[in-house]
């Protein structure tokens, strides 16, 4: 099988890096994948580094006729079995270029972000009627989907995002290189939060969590890890401020960290306090590593956590009920325990790359005897 993969995106998060990751699985199995990129973008240079067979393009907005063209001959001429890309915006140079190329191979999609755009216009509805399946990464892109693109519901499956869980397992790191960075005491509970620096992460509700939890447990660190993106250092400024204006003395920044799973290794229990996920990678990979979790009730967020079993939720925004709920695991090891091994069970048979690998590339073999 031979596929051709797009990721026109500019950025460098969790699409992209779940793209890079994607392809990867599906080299190790010995298929031939290649990538359509946006030259010079970070995709780009990490794909190119990994050696990954990379075609860059100049794609600026959505109409690009030159930018089609291109694409349209590399379709006739390496003869692909199917096209999957990653951002929906890049069907607007995908679908023209298979018309041109006049190939009828299908055409995959993810959803991993939402819209509140209306998308069911004419130019939309000739656009999705090319694609043949829609995975969504969650219940609530799939509601989405249904509401704003002009799709009926048997073009979309649910195929949740994955995590290496054999790199996420806590019998695999050590667990007191962090704290031992960071001089945390083998006496102390951590309370940690992944999340990048930006509006909605609930950074507020897990800090007024802690002034409250301060005042019925002496031994707790709260453990904040991750950075503000170009554009997003006021807000990372204004939390670290609101630590000092709120007094409170045992909150650990580590800043931007390449070594994940050490750093999820150090907390006791994981803290997702977002407001709105499409998903929520962190908290899988936290389940990963066996982490009992208190977030919120909302979102993707629900497809992922069982409550009362992998951890508990809370009410959005409402750090009071963030309080009451960890309480219940502060208060109980053998809560923490049981939820410790029911989370890693539940990210291992779910959300485990490998199986998500052999549910895609079922997809893709169905799909193509259809075409056939």
């Amino acid at each position: 099988m031979k596929i051709l993969y797009s990721c026109l995106s500019k950025s460098w998060g969790g699409m992209e890096m779940l793209t890079i990751n994607a392809i990867k699985q599906l080299l190790n199995r010995n298929y031939s994948v290649e990538l359509i990129c946006s030259a010079d973008s970070r995709i780009h240079i990490e794909a190119n580094n990994l050696g990954l067979i990379i075609h860059p393009v100049k794609a600026p907005g959505y109409f690009h006729p030159f930018t089609s063209l291109k694409i349209s001959l590399l379709i006739r001429r390496n003869n692909y079995d199917l096209i999957h890309t990653q951002a929906s915006k890049d069907l607007w140079l995908l679908v023209p270029a298979l018309k041109l190329a006049g190939s009828s191979i299908p055409l995959f999609l993810t959803k991993q972000v939402g819209s509140f755009i209306i998308k069911k216009d004419f130019m939309h509805r000739f656009i999705y009627k090319r694609v043949n399946v829609v995975l969504a990464i969650s219940e609530v892109i799939k509601n989405n989907l249904l509401e704003t693109c002009p799709l009926a519901e048997d073009k979309i499956i649910i195929l949740p995002n994955g995590v290496n869980t054999q790199k996420f397992d806590a019998g695999k790191v050590d667990k007191e290189k962090i704290r031992e960075e960071f001089n945390i005491g083998e006496d102390k509970i951590v309370l940690g939060m992944l999340a990048r620096f930006t509006p909605g992460k609930g950074h507020e509700e897990f800090l007024s969590a802690a002034v409250e939890l301060n005042t019925k447990f002496d031994n707790l660190i709260f453990l904040i890890a991750g950075e503000a993106s170009r554009g997003e250092e006021e807000y990372a400024e204004g939390i670290k401020k609101m630590v000092i204006d709120l007094a409170l003395k045992n909150v650990i920044f580590t800043g931007f960290r390449s070594d994940t799973p050490e750093i999820l290794s150090a907390m006791d229990i994981f803290i997702f306090p977002s407001h709105s996920e499409a998903f929520g990678i962190a908290l899988v990979e936290a389940m990963s590593m066996g982490i009992p979790s208190v977030c919120t009730n909302s979102d993707g967020i629900l497809d992922i956590v069982v409550d009362g079993k992998t951890g508990y939720l809370f009410e959005k925004k409402n750090e009071k009920d963030l309080v009451k709920q960890v309480e219940l695991l502060l208060n109980s090891s053998t809560k923490r325990k049981e939820f410790s091994l029911a989370a890693r069970t539940r990210a291992v048979c779910i959300y485990d790359f490998e199986i998500l690998t052999d549910r895609v590339l079922n997809v893709y073999k169905k799909v193509i005897e259809q075409s056939n």
